[in-house]
């Protein structure tokens, strides 16, 4: 839970006001237990001298009537700070393309803040392209 807290609190945190730091501790166990034993999800690690370093999730969707193609997404990936710039992301990732290929999976996804441009160069970096923008408004 220690890589998805940090996730959360670097990320989010500076992002998404609306969203609960928390969720790691507090549902983080059951939803990783749940997205374990479940073949539709990918739940992997990064580990250097024992120790956690980095984590990537992912699921599989589809196919629909509206999109006949299974697809990929990538829900999260995250690399402890002293770790980075050494290709762990970027082999977590291909560890992923490779689980969604075996897996029948036409097209991968991925979401990410737009101000985090840092995020965006990698997921460009590592073959990702924008395709759509979500905007939003305060009620």
């Amino acid at each position: 839970m220690a890589c998805s807290s940090a996730l959360f609190a670097e990320d989010a945190g500076a992002r998404d006001l609306t969203l609960n730091l928390n969720w790691p501790v507090e549902h983080g166990p059951a939803w990783f237990a749940d997205a374990l034993a479940d073949p539709d999800h990918l739940v992997t690690v990064a580990e250097a001298g024992g120790r956690i370093i980095g984590h990537l999730t992912g699921r599989l969707s589809g196919p629909t009537v509206m999109r006949p193609v299974t697809v990929a997404t990538l829900g999260s990936v995250y690399v402890r700070p002293a770790h980075r710039g050494q290709k762990i992301g970027a082999d977590l990732v291909e560890e992923f393309r490779a689980w969604a290929r075996r897996r029948g999976a036409r097209y991968a996804g991925v979401t990410s803040y737009a101000s985090n441009e840092a995020a965006v160069r990698f997921y460009e970096r590592n073959g990702f392209a924008t395709r759509s923008v979500v905007l939003e408004t305060a009620l």
